[in-house]
């Protein structure tokens, strides 16, 4: 393992000087949250009563700290309306997918602590990369809407949010220990400072330790975190600050298509062993190797290492008047290596714009070899950020207004490394003993460097009237990014004697901007009951792939490289119309919305061969309602459901180059989208009488599509969950011993979720598959 990527825990000591809770991108009033209680006394914490003009749902630390300790966010969220997640794992530490009310992960936007963590180029994310459940307090789901102060470029269809808890107010040190199915271990340690400082401040850090093998085929996943915060409260203000730390490495679990599946079985996956492994070299003669099939398992690795640091610092200038100023900066290096042949005689050739160059790499004089090789997909971010807020109130009415500013560095590339003689990568972090050409340079499959740069100005008004029962916000933002793509001459034409765009340098620069209004009211029908209507324009700039070779968007015309297709933005305007219920008993929250999508973007993606396509799927329009509701305990006792109802409609037939090069229009008007149920419904029922409890979460996910033609069907499945836990007396220095028990897809039901999209079955789908049962046990105590 490579120590230049480490970063060191003395580094992490000092930056525990910054840390935890951030605020979330709210609309202040409008987005308040009543708690009243702790644990159990919420019930089962998915539903908490709501004031906003938008469709949103919550869940707390009472839902959040029964999840397995190495839940994932993703996992967090999958009960509540809206939300289809699925992990490749039962332990979320692979991480996973997810979209809501259609839109794909890579279509919301998702903050950390307000953060913004979805990847600056393409918009996609990463949920086992940012925090440690236990040190999770809320998470929310705006559906359909952005937030009108969100720090998002690419969020179309809606936001996520979410917050770790602040540092604890009495001194503690917490451990636990899990074990688990796979060969799960899992360490965590947390120690809350509690208050000093005159008891202005607090800090906390959390370190957890954990392993596993994959369900299915060898090898398995590590990943180390380190979360800490510090809050410091002063009159007329706060300052707010956190550092997060993340690194993994771990193996692909393999990803067959339909009939892959149907031929090798639900086990399907990499190779376990390297045969036929290296040739012998030999002067003269050229030695072909072809590798595993499938591949190599040790050679499909994901390593990735990142930070997210942020400080709040929140100040009052007057009476009615505050500032917000909030800086961040985030981090990360990583990627996805991959089992690939490298011709000797395949490398770029700079003067003729052709990878035809020659060099030797098995050491037998010639350069009439193909050699198995480690290739890469590695990607290092630094993006730093400021979001400045300031917020004026006028009796029962609030003005807010801000700035964004973001300015992120995104290298992409694509190096290989010779194996060893057992196959496996001479550096998983791809960082020494990289592959070079004839001339010394290193071998790039593709070599990108993208500079984004994001401003927005935002303005929020909130009016409250008729004795607080009506409140009115109406809000508008600017976002604009300006993209500047520079692709340095690499090897990316595929072993190919012809000329191609990635084999010059070349530069494209493009700004996007766009005006996004919004508008909502909520009126108190009596004092428990409420109606709420918004409508909401968003948008998703054109992700920084759509400017590299592989997309097709650029072509070599007269010896120069110019942008042939210019990929549109995506917009999107979402409106919902609910009514809300918050009864002493039970709790309902329920709405009906309706999107018009322009120029839906769908993005197909190949963990094979770890490439990116972008496919404007042009107008498509969604529909449906989503309901939640859910009941105080009685007698320990709680329960709650939610249903989704969800037709997304494509509105035209598309444009199609396919694998031969020639142009087709493919019967696509009237279909649904893919990767969108008709229909998901949740239940969660609870019995927590005192020191012990037990949960079950119920979930089923209707039949959706693989393809835009849907001619590839992905059956619906349900799955079934069950979480219990017990809690002892005090034992002298050991406070709250617990013990806690979590069994995953409770009935072993097998299903499959595709990795991304397709035109169509012969445009190659691939699934991720449901993990069978799984168990885990956790021994917590405090001290």
């Amino acid at each position: 393992m490579n120590k230049k990527t480490y970063i060191r825990p003395l580094t992490l000591a000092v930056l525990a000087a910054l840390a935890s809770q951030a605020a979330l991108a709210e609309e202040t009033q409008l987005q308040t949250v009543t708690i009243t209680g702790a644990g159990d006394k919420l019930g089962v914490g998915l539903l908490q009563q709501q004031e906003g003009t938008r469709a949103r749902s919550d869940v707390n630390k009472a839902a959040l700290e029964k999840q397995s300790p190495t839940s994932n966010i993703y996992q967090g969220i999958n009960m509540l309306p809206g939300v289809n997640a699925s992990s490749q794992d039962n332990t979320g530490m692979f991480g996973g997918a997810l979209t809501i009310r259609g839109f794909n992960s890579d279509q919301i936007g998702v903050t950390i602590n307000g953060v913004p963590v979805n990847d600056s180029g393409s918009y996609s994310v990463y949920p086992q990369e940012f925090v440690d459940i236990e040190n999770l307090c809320q998470g929310s789901v705006t559906q359909g809407s952005s937030d009108t102060d969100a720090p998002h470029m690419g969020a179309s269809g809606g936001n996520m949010s979410f917050v770790t808890c602040d540092p604890e107010k009495e001194r503690r040190v917490r451990f636990a220990q899990t074990l688990g199915s796979n060969s799960l271990q899992r360490t965590y340690v947390r120690g809350d400072t509690g208050l000093f400082a005159d008891g202005k401040a607090r800090a906390f850090a959390s370190y957890s330790h954990s392993e596993t093998d994959k369900w299915k085929g060898a090898g398995g996943m590590k990943r180390d975190h380190v979360d800490t915060g510090i809050r410091y409260d002063f009159s007329g203000g706060y300052i707010n600050a956190s550092v997060l730390y993340n690194r993994q490495i771990g193996n692909a679990f393999g990803t067959p298509t339909l009939q892959q599946l149907q031929q090798t079985g639900y086990g399907y996956d990499y190779a376990t062993q390297f045969i036929p492994g290296h040739l012998p070299p030999q002067y003269g003669t050229a030695q072909k190797e072809t590798g595993p099939t499938p591949a190599y398992y040790q050679l499909q690795q994901n390593p990735f290492e990142n930070v997210i640091a942020k400080v709040d610092a929140v100040l009052k200038l007057g009476p009615d008047t505050r500032i917000k100023i909030q800086p961040y900066f985030w981090y990360g290096y990583g990627g996805a290596t991959s089992q690939q042949t490298q011709s000797e005689s395949a490398f770029l050739n700079k003067a003729t714009h052709t990878d035809t160059a020659a060099k030797d790499l098995n050491g037998d004089g010639d350069t009439l070899d193909t050699i198995v090789v480690n290739g890469s997909s590695m990607t290092r971010t630094r993006r730093p950020g400021i979001t400045v807020t300031m917020e004026q109130s006028w009796g029962n009415h609030l003005l807010q207004a801000g700035v964004w500013y973001e300015r992120a560095q995104h290298i992409q590339t694509g190096p290989e490394t010779l194996t060893n003689a057992d196959g496996s990568p001479q550096d998983v972090w791809m960082q020494s003993n990289l592959i070079t050409r004839p001339d010394g340079s290193v071998y790039q499959y593709r070599d990108w460097d993208t500079v984004s740069t994001s401003t927005q100005l935002f303005a929020i008004g909130t009016f409250n009237f008729l004795d607080d029962r009506l409140a009115v916000n109406a809000g508008l933002r600017t976002p604009q990014i300006k993209r500047d793509f520079t692709n340095h001459a690499n090897d990316g034409c595929g072993n190919s004697s012809k000329t191609c765009a990635a084999a010059y340098d070349y530069e494209i620069t493009k700004t996007y901007r766009e005006t996004l209004p919004s508008f909502g009211a909520r009126y108190y029908l009596t004092p428990k009951q409420q109606v709420f209507f918004n409508v909401t324009k968003n948008y998703r700039a054109v992700p920084n792939y759509a400017y590299s070779s592989s997309n097709g968007n650029v072509q070599v015309v007269n010896g120069q490289v110019v942008l042939t297709t210019d990929v549109v933005p995506e917009t999107s305007v979402n409106t919902d119309l609910g009514y809300r219920l918050e009864g002493d008993f039970l709790t309902l929250s329920g709405s009906l919305f309706n999107v018009d999508f322009s120029n839906r973007q769908a993005n197909s993606y190949d963990p094979v061969t770890l490439k990116s396509v972008n496919i404007n799927a042009g107008g498509v329009h969604t529909w449906g309602g989503e309901l939640e509701l859910g009941t105080v305990p009685v007698k320990g006792w709680s329960a709650y459901a939610s249903f989704t109802s969800n037709h997304s409609e494509i509105q035209s037939n598309l444009n199609w180059k396919d694998s031969s090069g020639n142009n087709t229009v493919l019967q696509t008007q009237g279909n649904d989208f893919p990767m969108t149920p008709r229909w998901m419904a949740a239940l969660s029922l609870q019995y927590a009488p005192g020191a012990w409890y037990v949960r079950t979460d119920v979930k089923h996910t209707g039949k959706q599509f693989a393809t835009l033609v849907n001619d590839e069907v992905v059956p619906e499945y349900t799955t079934v969950d069950l979480d219990a836990g017990y809690r002892f007396g005090n034992m002298g220095v050991l406070k709250n011993p617990t013990i806690k028990l979590n069994v995953s897809n409770m009935f072993n039901t097998s299903y499959r979720i595709p990795t991304s999209s397709k035109v169509n079955a012969a445009d190659t789908v691939r699934y991720n598959l449901g993990a069978p049962r799984s168990a885990a046990v956790t021994l917590q105590v405090d001290l």
